[in-house]
């Protein structure tokens, strides 16, 4: 019988397998006859030519502004056409000085970092002929260790990356007006529904700290079920939490009143979505104002990332860890899309492909099982929402039951 040999004793290295080698050069090859044929492609359409321009290309033949937005005053930063600096500054942030700045310049690119001002900012300097690049700080790599940092410095540092490398601003498109004030009510209802609960929270857990504890009930009736039920001694002072909660109670019901007139006559295409059991007006108004328009991503998939609904990453070598999810986009519509996924697997939930695929995962057991079903089954309702409205096709709730499923929505299930 041979002795086994000690690897790490004897020096000798174990050899990588031939397969695995051939494998990596086989995708080297590939990649490199990708890159030969961009490149012929590019050479043939002119891609040479320097003097083209876009939003993603670098700006060399105008003015390049950026401008720093704060609450009161915002910093700007002007760029020659080769890259010197002319001229820095603060101006007010109001329309009339952004609009008598800016209307002085010739044909610039501004860039700006999104923000509570972007939005009017952006459609002020587009009335003026400038192109504006809107930046995402979310997405953009920044340097953790700047020793200097300030409001001219962040200027600069915008300006030089939208003349030079504007793929690196991860720009957005800001929604229209028309969507912006239509959000305003479901952003004002949203701020109620948090009044409320944080003041029926206040009521009980003061009863709690006396001894006393207060009913069960649904929140729309708390200020006329727990009337009753609060000590004598602390009436007094608890009366106008109940008599608030009440009021706010009434004014969340003419807020629902409104959005459901909104989703009926002003986006009609919230029915289609309203199909799924445990969708109604709101959330399926809140789903079409904020996503916009269905043809902006290509695929349904893609609107779970969007949302925040999928796991962050932040993957090094060999080093995987499970993150949590990135949470990267609206939080009133995750909310909305979470209470939904909640619903549909409670109690009273139907029986569906996104319930039955719910189940599953809980079943499977785990840390945190029934926290990770809620959270897939709204990404998934957040696919199968964007199907429908894409394809405008009939929602069958048991689709693969039901024998085929539509090309359009394939994605969602």
């Amino acid at each position: 019988m041979k002795p086994k040999m000690d690897v790490k004793k004897s020096g000798v290295r174990p050899q990588k397998s031939s397969r695995s080698q051939d494998e990596q050069q086989v995708k080297t090859k590939d990649a490199m006859t990708d890159l030969i044929a961009k490149l012929h492609a590019q050479l043939c359409s002119g891609g040479n030519d320097q003097s083209k321009s876009g939003p993603q290309a670098p700006n060399r033949d105008r003015l390049t502004v950026g401008v720093d937005l704060g609450d009161k005053c915002s910093s700007y930063c002007v760029l020659g056409l080769e890259g010197e600096e002319l001229v820095r500054g603060e101006l007010r942030t109001t329309a009339e000085d952004f609009s008598e700045f800016f209307a002085t310049l010739a044909r610039s690119r501004v860039v700006v970092e999104v923000g509570t001002h972007s939005a009017w900012v952006a459609e002020e300097l587009a009335r003026r002929g400038h192109e504006v690049l809107v930046a995402n700080p979310g997405r953009m790599e920044t340097k953790k260790t700047r020793k200097r940092k300030n409001d001219y410095q962040d200027a600069h540092r915008l300006a030089r990356l939208g003349r030079v490398d504007p793929q690196s601003l991860f720009s957005i498109q800001h929604r229209s007006s028309e969507v912006r004030k239509d959000l305003v009510w479901l952003r004002a209802r949203d701020v109620l529904v948090a009044a409320r609960t944080m003041l029926i929270n206040s009521a009980r857990g003061l009863v709690k700290s006396m001894g006393g504890r207060l009913p069960k009930c649904h929140s729309e009736s708390f200020g006329n079920r727990v009337g009753d039920a609060i000590p004598p001694d602390m009436n007094d002072a608890l009366q106008p939490l109940l008599e608030l909660s009440t009021c706010v109670s009434e004014w969340i019901k003419t807020y629902d009143e409104k959005i459901e007139q909104l989703a009926s006559k002003k986006y009609p295409e919230t029915e289609k979505l309203q199909q799924v059991k445990g969708v109604g007006a709101l959330t399926s108004l809140a789903f079409v104002l904020t996503v916009g328009d269905p043809g902006r991503f290509i695929r349904s998939r893609d609107v779970g990332p969007y949302l925040g609904l999928v796991p962050a990453q932040q993957e090094s070598g060999d080093s995987k860890p499970q993150l949590r999810i990135s949470k990267s986009g609206d939080v009133m519509l995750r909310r909305l899309l979470v209470t939904s996924a909640h619903y549909i697997l409670g109690p009273f939930g139907p029986d569906t492909d996104l319930r039955r695929y719910g189940e599953r995962l809980y079943v499977r057991g785990g840390k945190n099982a029934k926290k990770r079903a809620v959270v897939a089954v709204a990404r998934k309702l957040a696919v199968l929402l964007h199907a429908l409205w894409a394809s405008g096709t009939a929602y069958k709730p048991l689709m693969h039951e039901a024998g085929g499923i539509p090309p359009a929505a394939s994605a969602a299930v």
